[in-house]
C-alpha cells in the first residue's frame, strides 16, 4: 500500500473514531452551541428594536440580519473548544501512546481530529443558520454563487481555527486548561463588529476590533449574504483563514512529534 493510501485509510479511520466519541457523548457539543443560540435569540428578542435604532435600521429583523453572519463565525469558535478539549484527553489519557505503537500514519491522528471538528462546525452553523432563518434572517438579494461562497468561507475559517484548537490541545496538561486556552475563540467575536459596527465603537477600541481574524471575516459573510459593501475584508478574511491554517498545521504537527509527555 502506497504512503498517500496508508494516510487516507488511517484518517478515515480516525475520523470515524472521531464522530462516534461525538455521538456518544454530544453533551460538550450541544452545551457550546447553545451559547450562538443564546445569545442570537437574548440580542434579537431582548435587544432587538434598540440595537436596530443604534445602527439606523427599522426594527429587529434589520437587527437579525445584521447580527446572524458574526453569530454563525462565533459558533464555529465555540465548536473547536469542544476539538481542543477532546485532543487533550487523547494526548493525557494515553490513548496517543499506544497510536504511537501501531503500523499507523501518524499525521492521520491529528487530521482525523480536525475534519471531525470542521463537519461538526458545519453542522452546527446549520443549526444555528436555520434558528436565524425561524425568527425571520432573510437573504433574498444573495445569488447562489454568493451562497456557494460564504459556506466557503465558513468551511475555511473552520479550518483554520481548528488547527489553532488542536495545537491548544497538544499543549495544554488537562481537558480544563485546554478548554480554557481556547477560550479567545469565543472571545474575539465578542469584541468584532459581530454586535454592532466598528466606527460606532470608542476610537481607541476600535484598532482592537478592526485589526483581528473574525472582523474581516464577519464584513466579508455579511457582504456575500446582505449585499452590503465587502472592500478589502474578502482579501484581509482570505488572509487570516491561510495564515492560521498554516500556523496551526506547522504548530500541532510539530508538537505532536514530539516524545509523548
Amino acid at each position: 500500500m502506497s504512503t498517500l493510501s496508508l494516510a487516507v485509510r488511517d484518517t478515515t479511520t480516525m475520523l470515524r473514531r472521531n464522530l462516534l466519541h461525538a455521538r456518544r457523548y454530544p453533551s460538550l457539543t450541544l452545551n457550546l452551541l447553545l451559547t450562538p443560540i443564546m445569545l442570537l435569540l437574548l440580542f434579537v428578542y431582548v435587544f432587538g428594536n434598540t440595537m436596530s435604532a443604534g445602527i439606523g435600521g427599522g426594527d429587529r429583523s434589520d437587527y437579525i440580519a445584521y447580527l446572524l453572519p458574526g453569530l454563525l463565525l462565533m459558533t464555529i469558535g465555540s465548536t473547536t473548544i469542544g476539538t481542543a478539549v477532546s485532543v487533550s484527553n487523547d494526548m493525557t489519557e494515553g490513548v496517543i501512546a499506544r497510536f504511537r505503537t501501531m503500523a499507523i500514519h501518524r499525521g492521520s491522528v491529528i487530521t482525523g481530529h480536525v475534519l471531525g471538528s470542521v463537519l461538526q462546525s458545519v453542522v452546527s452553523v446549520v443549526l444555528v443558520g436555520a434558528v436565524g432563518l425561524a425568527i425571520g434572517f432573510r437573504s433574498a438579494d444573495a445569488t447562489a454563487l454568493e451562497w456557494l461562497a460564504a459556506f466557503g468561507l465558513l468551511v475555511l475559517f473552520s479550518l483554520a481555527l481548528t488547527w489553532i484548537a488542536v495545537g491548544m490541545g497538544l499543549v495544554s496538561p488537562n481537558a480544563e486548561a485546554a478548554s480554557n486556552n481556547a477560550m479567545p475563540l469565543i472571545f474575539l467575536p465578542l469584541i468584532s463588529s459581530a454586535f454592532v459596527p466598528v466606527d460606532q465603537m470608542p476610537g481607541w477600541f476600535q484598532p482592537i476590533a478592526e485589526y483581528q481574524p473574525f472582523t474581516p471575516a464577519i464584513e466579508t459573510l455579511r457582504g456575500l449574504l446582505l449585499g452590503t459593501e465587502i472592500g478589502h475584508n474578502g482579501w484581509l478574511a482570505l488572509a487570516w483563514c491561510l495564515g492560521l491554517a498554516v500556523l496551526g498545521h506547522r504548530w500541532s504537527t510539530a508538537v505532536f512529534h514530539r516524545e509523548p509527555r
